[in-house]
């Protein structure tokens, strides 16, 4: 993260202790955030990597505050505790709390099962708005953010340039919020699902989840972020070699698809405008180009469904963040020396 010096001048350049200034791209999915606190937690540990943007939306714009606040107050090791923190009260209402003494004989597809109670809410969730079912909206994650985040401190010391996407519910159009913006409300915007939750008021417009228009969002780091390069974190597989069948699988490869379709065309844009850099087709300086790298586990995350989104079992979380933090190991063994010189991920095949 950067260094205790918040006026030092930051560029995309090693810095002496060999480390290389990047961005992060957060994806949104419930519970599956885990998997990018994992990811985070070994970024973190390794100390290769100073984060100067985050971008998140839904789960993604949770993890960023989380981080953010940590840094803000104990550098690395803070941002690697708050998440810790953070990801161990949500898993709290498990009636186990702690490594599961059956874990290793566990598939992770084991947590994807849909129970009679999730099929009985996914069922009311068609027939009653959650201003019927919800008229107080009650959401807990509210109170976890408070009790986590001192968003007053991170409006006005931040370490790490912010920027959390909504889905402006009138309009239709994107909307981020930098870090000066941040507060509960923005993270509740962010993450607010329509079928379950009120859309959420932030100076006379409403908002929903910001996974529908930017999941995450990647614009914002193109002109406000010092870095060229972005590390995106997935937790939607782009990718499902089989055609669902059952009407909870054909529901869930929906949402995937449209909560992927706004990333899957801002990549094409960066593609495209790539392409015409290298053909000498644009001045020089006339556009920044842009380096992309991912951070995914879509092997896994087949397995996984729209319940499992909404397991906070702490076996699971735990499973899910051992995860990320083995394929960001993976992923920057191979692919540090190409952190500011070449995109690792193959930006030609959105074209």
């Amino acid at each position: 993260m950067p260094s205790d010096d918040p006026t030092r001048p930051r560029d995309r350049r090693p810095h002496r202790s060999g480390t290389k200034l990047v961005n992060i791209a957060l994806q949104g999915g419930g519970a599956h955030g885990a998997f990018a606190w994992g990811v985070l937690d070994y970024l973190l540990e390794n100390g290769r990597l100073d984060i100067c943007g985050i971008s998140g939306a839904s789960a993604g714009a949770v993890n960023a505050v989380v981080l953010a606040h940590g840094v803000s107050t104990g550098g690395r090791e803070g941002g690697r505790a708050a998440l810790a923190d953070f990801w161990r009260k949500v898993g709290e209402p498990s009636s186990y709390v702690g490594p599961h003494p059956f874990q290793q004989a566990l598939p992770i597809a084991y947590f994807s099962e849909a129970t009679p109670a999730f099929l009985l809410f996914n069922m009311m969730t068609r027939f009653w708005s959650p201003y019927q079912l919800n008229p107080l909206n009650i959401n807990p994650l509210r109170a976890l953010l408070e009790t986590t985040v001192d968003f007053e401190r991170l409006r006005t010391c931040p370490r790490t340039n912010l920027f959390l996407t909504a889905t402006n519910v009138r309009s239709g159009k994107v909307h981020v919020f930098r870090t000066k913006d941040v507060s509960a409300d923005v993270v509740m915007a962010s993450a607010c699902l329509p079928q379950v939750f009120q859309a959420v008021e932030i100076d006379g417009e409403a908002y929903w989840d910001g996974g529908f228009m930017g999941n995450p969002a990647i614009f914002p780091l193109i002109y406000a972020s010092p870095s060229q390069d972005v590390i995106i974190v997935h937790v939607n597989p782009l990718v499902r070699p089989d055609v669902p069948h059952s009407a909870l699988e054909i529901e869930n490869r929906i949402n995937e698809i449209s909560f992927n379709s706004s990333l899957i065309g801002e990549m094409r844009a960066i593609a495209f405008a790539t392409r015409l850099i290298d053909e000498g087709k644009l001045p020089e300086g006339a556009m920044k180009r842009m380096l992309l790298h991912s951070i995914a586990a879509d092997d896994i995350m087949q397995m996984l469904g729209a319940v499992s989104k909404m397991n906070t079992s702490w076996e699971f979380l735990t499973q899910l963040r051992d995860i990320g933090r083995e394929r960001a190991a993976q992923w920057l063994d191979d692919a540090f020396d190409r952190i500011g010189e070449e995109s690792s991920t193959d930006i030609k095949s959105f074209l």
